[in-house]
């Protein structure tokens, strides 16, 4: 797992020039900071780089939460193990994306989920007190910073209002059809036991309607890459998850 900075510092040489400069622009190139340049001055001496090869733990769920990570290249999964002992994703980010900032706002300290390096994963580590620091000298920052978690909290609780009143085939319609999609090709970036979890389904559900989709010529393809044969199906399916604002 990576180690997290102690604390804040304004010691530039933690990183060489090209880190720094390099920490810089891509803070300030995340929505969250954009309008922020002191903000994004004052956190990117802060800033750590971080590396891990694919399948490393970069931090495991109830150890304390020291850091968020600005991902640079690669790709995280963040999971929970069930109490079945299944692994269940919950959410995958990217380059360009932050992992894990909620965490560094919550009164236990702690992080909620754990996550793990998908692929070879570069970032920067972006400290607990660095981050509650800016915000106390900020009061813009404050509530660019509320108003970024209360948009998290609001897909999430859609999330879970859709997993309580979808059936599991408009769950895996939906799935689909937040894919990237390269003319009708999808590519699934968990595996399929993943999968099933994180749809609120049992594995032999999802593979028993992927095969039929397949046989009614509604999908091609096979484990994690799809062609989607018949889009207006998959869309008429998860209409309702679809909300006015």
């Amino acid at each position: 797992m990576i180690d997290c900075p102690a604390a804040t510092t304004n010691d530039i040489n933690q990183v060489d020039r090209y880190e720094a400069a390099d920490a810089h622009a891509r803070l300030a190139a995340h929505p969250l900071f954009a309008a922020e340049p002191a903000t994004v001055s004052a956190l990117a001496v802060s800033m750590q780089v971080f590396q891990a090869m694919p399948g490393a733990w970069l931090f495991r769920e109830g150890a304390s939460a020291g850091c968020c990570l600005l991902i640079t290249t690669g790709r995280v999964e963040v999971l929970r193990l069930g109490k079945d002992g299944q692994e269940r994703v919950h959410s995958l980010f990217d380059a360009g994306q932050l992992v894990a900032e909620s965490a560094l706002f919550m009164a236990h300290a702690r992080y909620p989920m754990s996550a793990r390096a998908q692929t070879q994963v570069r970032g920067y580590r972006l400290p607990r007190a660095a981050l509650r620091l800016a915000c106390a000298s900020s009061p813009g920052f404050a509530l660019r910073m509320l108003d970024w978690l209360g948009e998290r909290i609001y897909l999430r609780t859609n999330e879970v209002d859709w997993l309580a009143a979808s059936s599991a085939p408009q769950r895996l319609a939906a799935y689909l059809l937040a894919l990237p999609i390269t003319g009708n090709a999808v590519r699934i970036p968990i595996g399929r036991q993943q999968l099933a979890g994180r749809l609120g389904m049992r594995a032999e559900t999802l593979s028993r309607l992927l095969s039929a989709w397949r046989r009614q010529g509604r999908l091609q393809g096979n484990r994690r890459d799809w062609r989607l044969c018949d889009p207006a199906f998959l869309r008429g399916l998860c209409s309702e998850a679809t909300r006015p604002f």
